[in-house]
């Protein structure tokens, strides 16, 4: 039986025929209703849109416990080929684990132009964290409390899941991060970067690594006010139009 998708976090698909198109990718946990904003600007700007919903998000978390990384590698390749099919050059747009899909696709993806991290997961976890994710495993915890919406805004919140799904996690962690933390210095397309100096999920030390072994040209901006998922925080209206002007920065 197919779980009912939550409200909101449907995925988003428009079509203008344009040159450029942006694939924009939510996080761990989340769905599409925390990159909505950042759609919808592109599509306003002109732009063909692609933002799916990763397998096992915006449903129950039961649902995602049994997926991993190929599961959302897949599906964001599936995105990124509608894509290509249409337009001339992409731009990759991602928020923290989706910052991790974006960066693992520029490796083989020549028609990527440009990619947007905002908050990314590029850093392994150290051997005591992921002893203590088997621990858990291994005495038949399959999810943990999770960080719940990391917004500083009290007026903003976010459709993610409470728990941390632990099996999920480790594949993000092992088949995601580990292949490429290493090799950043291959891709020279442009970088845009957007880290929260207080993040509560992912330490802006992942941000910095990559953007001191990225092998091509940098914009790294700070955001002072704004916690992990910054695209519905007080900054979000400095990540937005960040994008879209790096978009058209892409195209010229």
């Amino acid at each position: 039986m197919t779980s009912t998708v939550m409200p909101g976090c449907a995925p988003v698909s428009h079509r203008v025929g344009s040159s450029t198109g942006v694939v924009v990718l939510h996080g761990f946990t989340g769905n599409p209703s925390s990159m909505r904003g950042v759609a919808e600007a592109m599509i306003a700007a002109g732009y063909d849109l692609e933002l799916p919903r990763l397998p096992g998000h915006g449903t129950t978390i039961d649902d995602m416990v049994a997926t991993g990384w190929a599961d959302w590698f897949g599906e964001t390749q599936r995105a990124v080929d509608d894509m290509v099919d249409r337009v001339d050059r992409v731009v990759l747009v991602g928020q923290s684990a989706g910052g991790t899909l974006a960066l693992a696709t520029a490796f083989d993806r020549p028609e990527v132009a440009g990619v947007v991290c905002i908050n990314p997961a590029t850093c392994t976890r150290d051997a005591d964290t992921m002893a203590m994710i088997d621990d858990f495993l291994d005495d038949g915890f399959e999810i943990v409390p999770g960080e719940g919406s990391d917004i500083a805004d009290p007026d903003s919140s976010d459709i993610a899941y409470d728990g941390t799904p632990l099996r999920p996690l480790k594949s993000l962690v092992e088949h995601g991060i580990v292949p490429i933390t290493d090799r950043f210095g291959e891709l020279d397309v442009p970088l845009r970067l957007f880290t929260s100096r207080q993040d509560h999920v992912v330490l802006p030390s992942d941000s910095e690594h990559l953007a001191a072994t990225w092998g091509g040209p940098v914009e790294h901006t700070w955001l002072e006010r704004s916690y992990h998922v910054a695209t519905l925080d007080y900054d979000r209206d400095t990540v937005i139009d960040g994008c879209v002007d790096f978009v058209r920065t892409v195209e010229a």
